[in-house]
């Protein structure tokens, strides 16, 4: 009889306003919103608690991605993967989508500026910082397949470098590869960077820098922003330029 009364005088009156004694470890905000947040807000498990619905995502898709590898991933949870590393805790899906709406896909994304990143919603630089090293860990990977090699038996995988490092660029970039007398590269370098439709060239300091590195050939690089290869009258004349020198 005690414990009942013990009880019945922990029990509110029926007409009494309540709460909860412990605050949810989640904040309301507006990525809780069934119309805002990937997947829906707010979901209850078996007991009837809330929580936020992205709770244990992020170690599903990890376990997914170690257990499956990544072909039968779709970029948008790639990128997730990617971007737990730069935004603890909250749901990621959404700025995800958001940069592969902005970009176009993954390539663009990896590639694009720290000024277009930053102004995509929910990104920030440690988002950007993430892009950047995937990018040095592909021109790295890229570029150890064509160094100290013979360029003719290797030339789709330098072709591939390239396009790693050049083909999804928002400004035109010059490159040249220095080859030895038996035509293995030596350095690859940068030389010149521009805008979306020019890169200053300089033949003296090709020339000069193939000196300085003791090459007996170049292989001359550049892209164009635009999506067209087709090379200007300007890139035909500066080419022949360089050959002279």
């Amino acid at each position: 009889m005690q414990g009942l009364r013990d009880l019945e005088a922990r029990v509110p009156p029926s007409d009494a306003a309540t709460e909860p004694a412990y605050a949810p470890s989640f904040r309301m905000t507006d990525r809780l919103k069934p119309d805002v947040a990937a997947g829906g807000g707010l979901i209850r498990d078996e007991t009837g608690a809330a929580r936020p619905h992205y709770w244990g995502h992020r170690e599903r898709l990890r376990t997914r991605f170690l257990e499956g590898g990544h072909r039968s991933m779709p970029e948008y949870e790639l990128l997730e993967l990617l971007l737990f590393n730069a935004i603890p805790k909250i749901d990621v899906k959404p700025l995800a989508k958001r940069l592969l709406a902005a970009f176009g896909d993954l390539n663009g994304v990896i590639a694009a500026s720290e000024h277009r990143i930053l102004q995509v919603e929910g990104a920030n630089r440690w988002v950007y910082l993430q892009l950047r090293l995937v990018d040095a860990f592909a021109q790295r990977m890229a570029q150890a397949k064509i160094l100290k090699r013979e360029v003719v038996g290797s030339w789709e995988a330098l072709i591939a470098y390239c396009r790693t490092c050049m083909a999804h660029r928002e400004t035109e970039q010059f490159r040249v590869l220095f080859l030895d007398s038996k035509n293995v590269v030596i350095a690859d370098e940068a030389l010149a960077s521009g805008t979306v439709a020019h890169v200053p060239v300089y033949p003296r300091e090709v020339a000069k820098r193939a000196l300085e590195l003791n090459a007996s050939a170049v292989i001359l690089i550049h892209n164009h922003p635009s999506g067209d290869p087709t090379p200007s009258t300007e890139d035909i004349e500066m080419t022949f330029q360089i050959a002279a020198a």
